[in-house]
């Protein structure tokens, strides 16, 4: 079953989603500051997002929606690509370390 998030109709729509890449890294949550808050008098009404630019790292930024940049279908396309090429190399190593422990090949 599918998680369902519910987002109150007098909320804006979010702009993007969770898991999205963009330019300032990879969307891990996000929250809206509602009109008629303190928070959204301090800091403006509407949504917030957790962002974690590098996954190898602890850092976390914390974004507006008009500080964050989509990336193009090409960067995307480029990211993707670079992570299956990087898996692909990691299961290869690893069919090549069962085959070492088992006494056969691994044929994948």
């Amino acid at each position: 079953m599918q998680p369902t998030i519910s987002i109150p109709q007098h909320w804006a729509y979010p702009r993007f989603a969770l898991e999205q890449r963009t330019e300032q890294g990879m969307i891990l949550g996000l929250y809206y500051y509602p009109n008629g808050t303190e928070l959204a008098e301090q800091f403006d009404e509407g949504w917030r997002y957790v962002l974690m630019p590098n996954k190898n790292s602890d850092e976390i930024s914390y974004l507006k929606e008009d500080q964050i940049q989509p990336l193009t279908p090409e960067e995307l396309f480029q990211q993707i690509t670079a992570e299956i090429d990087f898996y692909q190399r990691q299961i290869s190593i690893l069919q090549q370390q069962l085959a070492v422990v088992t006494g056969g090949s691994s044929n994948g």
